[in-house]
């Protein structure tokens, strides 16, 4: 059975289609692919429909990574239900998140994703959106620096 993993961010065109991106290339990487379904939201509906941001594209694309998704919103409904893992970009999205889940007990599928950093000298992954080349290097920097130990986390907690 597959691991499911959501990524959130606020409107789901910076951080969380990234984060998905950079999961994505990395399973690819590591041909584990076919062990995970991975996607990407937002807590907000602002940028329903809407590919990622066109800065974010730039800066993956020089990485080798590719954001194909279109931004949608969590959907509480069927969302903690289907998903395994649903990480959070910071801590007003994992407070949101909490908020949306339909009772505490779904609380222990949320993680912040910095959690999984080797380095964790961020507390969230900062919102890029209103900054320059540097805060989108820096947005991949961490989700590529997080990735990994999402992973091995994924591998070795994994319960359905």
């Amino acid at each position: 059975m597959k691991k499911k993993v959501l990524f959130v961010c606020l409107g789901n065109i910076c951080r969380s289609p990234s984060a998905e991106a950079v999961f994505k290339h990395f399973i690819e990487k590591i041909d584990a692919s076919d062990e995970y379904e991975v996607d990407s939201a937002g807590t907000s509906a602002w940028h329903e429909g809407e590919p990622a941001d066109p800065r974010m594209k730039i800066h993956a694309k020089k990485r080798g990574i590719e954001l194909t998704s279109v931004s949608r919103p969590v959907h509480p409904e069927t969302d903690f239900d289907y998903f395994d893992y649903i990480v959070a970009m910071d801590n007003d999205n994992l407070r949101n998140l909490k908020e949306m889940a339909p009772n505490k007990e779904y609380w222990k599928k949320i993680f912040l994703m910095t959690d999984f950093s080797s380095g964790n000298h961020y507390h969230g992954v900062p919102d890029p959106y209103y900054s320059g080349s540097e805060g989108f290097e820096l947005v991949l920097d961490l989700l590529e620096d997080a990735t990994e130990g999402l992973y091995s986390f994924t591998q070795n907690h994994h319960q359905k």
